[in-house]
């Protein structure tokens, strides 16, 4: 992955005074059952610390049911909500509603690691490229401006998502990556990136600003920025509504087509269908082996007193991460916890799963990864542990598509890196629906769509094999500090075969 520079504390809203209104739990008790015993009925209360955090989540009163819309959106989360606030601010006559089997942010949404990033899947590729590079720096420039216009539009909307813009610290854990990060910050210079993105941080300063079991240095990239990922996709829910889109949750799409949606209400005719479902694509008919429902687990610990976090860092909310191929990923909330979250893996069948179990084995290793990594945090209560599904397309890269002749689109694959992503696809999508040429329909994303999944049981073998190759490379570079060739090879050529 790539990672950055120099960081500035830039709010997005005024802080709000800090609350602390959860309480800690014993070890192997479910911190995010689905509902609270609190007698809280909105489905998303237990699904993540997020949604916990969020407050009350009164239902707002059901608007008025259309058979026929000029826009149908498929899915409330990031990808659907972006992509009408823009569709509305570029044309406000236009008559669009939102259709959602849940509760707004029900998904991906709801439950991420909280990281707004300005990178994605398969952009290196393109930089590494002569051929593609230009096309490969045009996107990486407009990803990094998507930070900022988060930004924009939560200053806009007065969306407190709780947004400070520290950059992400990618640390050297084991003592060889610090040359092998070093010598990929010199090749990300020298395809026109430079110190305004991308800064080495020597082991001395590194550990002034992660206090992380083992620090050898950091590559920080500065266009990231952290935040509280269900008070956005929220307070964008309100804000389109407020725009006058109509939201239908606990509206299951069955299936969409050229000029129709089928829901369980009823069939809904509209010139233009936007699927925006992600993860959850394969609930919709035809759909199966589209978009592959991939897995993460993250934990949340109790809020920590000062003096702990003295220790830890962390002090502009910067993002981090090390190296490793099951990706591990943690931020600093405003409320002082430690959210610690890491890939979690895939399930037979793209199996969907409303809730993982507090036993399942890969968000246990999330669990003990947090007193791994920061001894001082031993004695420190998790109080809420949960996974939530990404989207994968075949090719391990986001994409975004629209037909003008059926007036069907979609966007996402966007492989865990949603947050910023979603942003920049939905300007695209909105700019493809009205038939604006701009700079943004000339990006790499547009009209990349992958082939299908393999059937099963070949999908979940391919799985399970990336997975283990992944945990085995990282075993061995940790225990004996030099690369792992053979399966780190192996790895390297599953997910570049995509």
């Amino acid at each position: 992955m790539l990672v950055g520079r120099t960081a500035r504390l830039t709010p997005a809203v005024q802080q709000e005074p800090r609350q602390t209104a959860l309480r800690t739990l014993p070890e192997g008790e479910n911190p995010c059952p689905l509902g609270l015993s609190s007698g809280m009925t909105d489905p998303r209360h237990g699904l993540s610390f997020w949604f916990d955090g969020a407050g009350e989540l009164p239902a707002p009163a059901p608007p008025a049911w259309q058979d026929r819309v000029q826009v149908a959106i498929v899915g409330a989360g990031y990808t659907g909500l972006w992509t009408a606030w823009y569709l509305q601010q570029l044309d406000p006559a236009l008559d669009i509603a939102v259709y959602e089997t849940e509760r707004c942010g029900f998904g991906a949404s709801g439950r991420n690691g909280g990281w707004c990033v300005g990178l994605a899947w398969g952009l290196e590729a393109l930089l590494a490229r002569d051929e593609t590079r230009s096309r490969g720096l045009a996107l990486a420039r407009e990803l990094f401006r998507t930070v900022d216009e988060v930004a924009r539009v939560c200053r806009a909307e007065s969306i407190d998502a709780h947004y400070a813009k520290g950059g992400a610290l990618t640390v050297a854990t084991v003592p060889f990556r610090a040359g092998v990060m070093q010598r990929e910050l010199e090749r990300l210079y020298g395809y026109g990136l430079d110190e305004r993105d991308y800064q080495w941080l020597p082991p001395d300063v590194s550990r002034t600003r992660l206090g992380i079991r083992a620090n050898h240095g950091a590559l920080y990239f500065s266009h990231c920025a952290a935040l509280h990922p269900a008070r956005l996709v929220l307070g964008l829910a309100d804000a389109v509504r407020g725009r006058g889109v109509a939201i239908h949750e606990e509206t299951p799409v069955q299936a969409l087509e050229a000029g129709r949606i089928h829901t369980a209400r009823g069939t809904v005719r509209a010139d233009v269908v936007i699927r925006a479902t992600e993860g959850y694509t394969g609930s919709l008919v035809g759909e199966a082996r589209s978009i592959l429902p991939v897995y993460s687990m993250v934990t949340a610990t109790e809020p920590l007193p000062a003096e702990v976090w003295r220790s830890i860092g962390l002090a502009r909310r910067e993002t981090f991460g090390d190296w490793r191929r099951v990706v591990i990923y943690g931020q600093r909330t405003r409320d002082d916890r430690l959210v610690l979250g890491g890939r979690g893996g895939y399930y037979f069948g793209s199996a969907r799963h409303r809730t993982v179990s507090p036993r399942e084995p890969r968000l246990l290793r999330v669990r003990h990864l947090v007193p791994e990594l920061f001894p001082m945090l031993k004695d420190v209560r998790i109080t809420h542990a949960w996974g939530g599904l990404m989207g994968v397309q075949r090719h391990w890269r986001p994409g975004v598509c629209f037909d003008r002749a059926t007036g069907i689109g979609w966007a996402g694959g966007y492989v865990g890196e949603g947050v910023a992503a979603s942003n920049l696809a939905a300007r695209i999508l909105a700019d493809l629906v009205l038939e604006r040429r701009t700079a943004l329909t000339e990006l790499p994303w547009v009209g990349d769509q992958a082939r299908r999944w393999e059937v099963e049981p070949l999908r979940w073998l391919g799985a399970r094999l990336m997975e283990h190759a992944a945990e085995r490379a990282d075993a061995l570079e940790l225990a004996r500090d030099r690369p792992s060739r053979l399966w780190g090879r192996i790895f390297a050529a599953v997910v570049g075969g995509a």
